[in-house]
């Protein structure tokens, strides 16, 4: 059970990252506007969207099969953990009660921590992880 929770989790993860890198490679202006509006402007250049897409879409997929774990984990976990502390007010004032206001507030992304959270779970448990193709290819 546990192995294939984890692999639930490399999966959808890494999809989350492909997605997201796929939106950066055929609509770079998204990015950018994504950047501006939720992140201050961290990573608004319209000359880094393509290639931070493209570094998504391979660490993504690296995460989906297994791959590289040593590498894609912490890497994915960066993406992931920073982009969700990014958004900070969003996660603890999700209903816009406190920080936020009814303009302002953006339910959608609250499940970020849960992202965040399970990101670090394959990085703790990355040695129970028995259906990656890394582990598949130690056991040979």
């Amino acid at each position: 059970m546990k192995a294939a929770s984890l692999l639930f989790l490399r999966v959808s993860t890494g999809l989350l990252l492909m997605v997201w890198g796929m939106i950066r490679l055929g609509a770079p202006e998204a990015g950018v506007h994504i950047s501006e509006k939720y992140y201050h402007g961290m990573v608004s250049f319209a000359a880094l969207q393509q290639p931070w897409g493209a570094a998504q879409l391979v660490i993504g997929a690296l995460v989906c099969l297994g791959l590289f774990r040593r590498f894609a984990y912490p890497a994915q976990a960066a993406i992931l953990c920073v982009g969700a502390l990014a958004i900070w007010k969003y996660l603890l004032d999700p209903l816009g009660l406190y920080l936020l206001n009814a303009e302002s507030r953006q339910v959608l992304f609250f499940p970020s921590m849960a992202v965040a959270a399970a990101t670090l779970v394959l990085l703790a448990f990355r040695s129970d992880d028995n259906l990656s193709l890394d582990a598949k290819w130690r056991r040979k």
